[in-house]
């Protein structure tokens, strides 16, 4: 560690930067040690499994544990990504995942920011118990309404369409949206949109123009944990589309363990690697707005 100090020689001297290094210390060595050894195990075990399923989708065979276990595979073959690549609607599923997560993403956004903006700016009557109304709900389990969904979903002949599942993933998501994005509202200065309204400004323009481009960290961040939500659920997929190519991804992927004897975990395994690499594709592109703060020193006092 090297530690900078200032000091002054002389009454009247210009102020001398001296760097020195500061004596080593033995227990703060061991303590930064032993936090980066902890931490590099931390990330070598939560890897193991991501290691176990590479190992399992590029061994030859269709077993999934052998006697002579290992993670690495002695023989390495691709068949497998073939057979899922070739031989099942892979590509259709994938196609399909990106339609129901998109359009989920987009409807959440349309209906969430301006609720969000309206309970960070605006003072209306039992605000407070809306908003605890609202968290309540999101904590109520959505498996436990499938029935009731499921039914009203036939009678307005909304079962085996997209349109069904996007709504019933809005409304999944919509909670969370709106009280992720009213916190980083509440942060942003109201003096930016006085100053706005003195100019002319409306509500709506600020809310395009101002707001939405300062809150960008925050809206990035919730289109995100929108997106893996959508793309990693197969509940509602599995038994809200009927035809097995109109399957999300997710679906699809478990239909492939429909009985105790069609199971073939090396494909279901190059399956799902193949299904993470789209999340990990848009986590790199994006991590860079997802550390990044737009607001420091939006305001003059």
């Amino acid at each position: 560690m090297k530690d900078t100090r200032y000091v002054m020689r002389r009454p009247g001297q210009a102020a001398m930067m001296l760097k020195t290094k500061a004596p080593f210390n033995l227990k703060t060595f061991f303590l930064h040690g032993g936090i980066h050894l902890f931490m590099l195990l931390v990330c070598i075990t939560a890897m193991l499994p991501i290691i176990y399923t590479l190992g399992i989708a590029l061994k030859s065979g269709n077993g999934l544990i052998s006697t002579d276990f290992s993670l690495f595979p002695r023989m390495i073959t691709l068949e497998h990504f073939k057979t899922i690549l070739l031989e099942k609607p892979f590509v259709k599923w994938l196609i399909n995942s990106l339609v129901l997560t998109i359009g989920t993403v987009a409807f959440t956004f349309v209906l969430g920011i301006p609720a969000a903006y309206a309970y960070s700016r605006f003072n209306f009557k039992n605000k407070n118990t809306h908003l605890r109304v609202l968290l309540l709900l999101n904590a109520f389990p959505s498996i436990l309404a499938m029935v009731a969904i499921y039914i009203l979903f036939n009678h307005f002949n909304l079962i085996n369409s997209y349109w069904g599942l996007i709504l019933i993933y809005t409304g999944g998501m919509l909670i969370f949206a709106i009280w992720n994005l009213k916190g980083y509202f509440d942060s942003i200065p109201v003096q930016l949109e006085e100053a706005a309204m003195i100019d002319g400004a409306t509500k709506l323009y600020i809310l395009i123009k101002i707001i939405i481009p300062l809150a960008l960290p925050a809206i990035i961040v919730t289109g995100m944990m929108i997106f893996i939500s959508t793309w990693n659920e197969y509940i509602y997929a599995i038994n809200f589309l009927q035809n097995s190519k109109q399957y999300s991804l997710a679906a699809g992927l478990y239909s492939l363990q429909g009985t105790e004897y069609t199971r073939n975990w090396p494909v279901f395994a190059a399956g799902s690697l193949l299904a993470s690499a789209p999340i990990l594709v848009i986590y790199f592109v994006i991590q860079r707005y997802m550390i990044s703060g737009l607001t420091a020193g939006g305001v003059k006092e």
